[in-house]
């Protein structure tokens, strides 16, 4: 009899950790009366606003599903729980506005989002209205916000002062304050993306959401911005809430690991095209421009800043979604902008893109791209990658690659000037080197720019006596900057 009552104790012991336990992952331990949001339970709560104490409170029935009624000296807070709480527990934070087009919050609730709000500005309570979701209940210490016209401003406020503590920002036709558009670089730094979805017609528009864009270029972070054509600053979000929906959902999961050739010397950033796209929303019965990643694809970047082994100016390393074998890769000799579509077609075909350092007072150097050279081959990389340059830049790589022969797989210039801060010789003599090796060439040049005749003519004529391959573009009527076929020069580049 005895052992049959241990048994019933431990039974009811055991059941009684698996009820709370059920209880945090699924939100049900809230104290109070609940009542029902959109169909699902709805937490009342009142926070004290010098105390911060909270305590549960039963919604008014006669505000529906909003927020109406003021309690003196007292702030009014909600949760609304899923049916079924997903992994960790994911939450969103709305910024203000409770109930306003409220779309987007129904559909992460089906995929098993709380949702969290405080009636009133960012600020310490707003703070200890986070210590009770993620300490008390258990709720991810990265929530998604959502901010819609004064909502943004205390997302972002109460963000760029937290950004360890944020998942990801949904600003919907956003007002931000100076003070905090002066800090949103700390949210790129801390790898926070952004949406941003605004009316072409909203004044808003530029005064706030393209200079945060402009922020988030310069810094490397992750911003999409869509743009309703011929709408003003109401109405807010979209009438199908999928694709607010999915960016969340995305962007709440767990960041991938760095490659393993990635060390504490590297910052981590994105780098991406800023090409537009165009699609139209049926529902509202216009056009929407969208620009960003999950519009046009987006890498992860590493760069070495400040003094190091690669020099004193920064090392690049743009890294592929899916490396293709043998891990090919370009070292090129100047930066890569937003319009570099001959890199970005062979990031989509595996191949990495390294660019090279410079020193503050020389350019570059030999030594220092022996020595990338060297740490990305000792990982792995191809041993003979694709030199890339325009203008004095290709210099640089014909500098190297006389040098180097035997570890080069081809060399692409664009308007290439044979002159190099790397060595002192004669790069027209280096030719022959190169030509031995095999190395071929792929040129492309604009017949207007002042040196196609003493340096491209030359380069062709040069290399053809000395047998080298090699393949000359020329672009009729263009000059030094030119425009280039993509497609043309990666069918050339890959069968390298």
């Amino acid at each position: 009899m005895r052992k049959i009552t241990a048994l019933v104790a431990v039974f009811i012991i055991y059941t009684a950790i698996l009820n709370t336990a059920y209880a945090q992952l699924t939100g049900t331990n809230f104290s109070g009366e609940k009542t029902i949001w959109r169909g699902f339970d709805r937490c009342d709560f009142l926070m004290d606003t010098l105390s911060l104490e909270i305590t549960p409170f039963k919604a008014i029935e006669s505000e529906g599903f909003g927020i109406n009624a003021e309690v003196k000296g007292k702030v009014r807070c909600l949760v609304v729980v899923p049916k079924t709480a997903a992994a960790g527990n994911p939450w969103s934070w709305r910024g203000f506005y409770w109930d306003h087009e409220p779309q987007s919050e129904v559909e992460l609730l089906k995929k098993g989002f709380f949702i969290g709000y405080i009636n009133c500005d960012a600020g310490r309570q707003w703070d200890a209205w986070y210590d009770f979701l993620t300490k008390e209940h258990g709720f991810s210490k990265k929530p998604a916000f959502s901010g819609m016209s004064r909502g943004a401003i205390n997302a972002y406020a109460w963000s760029v002062n937290h950004p360890d503590q944020v998942s990801c920002i949904y600003a919907d036709n956003a007002a931000i304050m100076p003070e905090s558009l002066a800090k949103i670089a700390e949210l790129a730094r801390h790898d926070v993306p952004l949406l941003s979805i605004c009316g072409s017609e909203d004044f808003l528009y530029e005064k706030n959401t393209l200079p945060i864009e402009n922020i988030y270029l310069q810094m490397g972070g992750r911003m999409t911005v869509l743009v309703k054509e011929g709408t003003a600053h109401h109405p807010h979000s979209l009438r199908d809430p999928g694709l607010i929906v999915d960016w969340v959902v995305k962007n709440v999961a767990i960041r991938s690991s760095p490659p393993e050739f990635i060390d504490e010397s590297f910052i981590k950033s994105y780098y991406y095209g800023t090409e537009s796209s165009y699609l139209y929303l049926k529902e509202e019965n216009t056009w929407m421009t969208a620009r960003g990643p999950g519009y046009t694809p987006y890498y992860e970047q590493y760069e070495v800043k400040g003094k190091s082994r690669y020099g004193v100016s920064s090392m690049v390393i743009i890294v592929p979604d899916k490396p293709a074998p043998g891990k090919p890769w370009v070292f090129r000799s100047d930066r890569v902008d937003r319009s570099a579509l001959v890199d970005q077609a062979l990031l989509a075909k595996g191949y990495y893109i390294v660019v090279t350092p410079l020193t503050a007072q020389s350019g570059a150097v030999m030594e220092q791209w022996d020595q990338v050279y060297k740490m990305l081959t000792g990982h792995g990389f191809s041993k003979k990658p694709i030199l890339e340059g325009s203008g004095v830049n290709a210099g640089e790589c014909f500098a190297w690659a006389m040098e180097n022969p035997e570890k080069v797989s081809a060399i692409y210039g664009v308007n290439p000037v044979m002159r190099s801060l790397m060595t002192k010789k004669n790069l027209f003599d280096g030719l022959t080197s190169i030509a031995k090796a095999g190395i071929p060439l792929l040129i492309v040049s604009g017949s207007q720019d002042p040196w196609f005749k003493d340096h491209t003519k030359v380069i062709e004529q040069h290399y053809k006596k000395l047998g080298g391959k090699s393949k000359i573009i020329v672009k009729e009527g263009q000059g030094h900057f030119i425009t280039t076929d993509p497609e043309s020069i990666i069918a050339q580049i890959t069968k390298y």
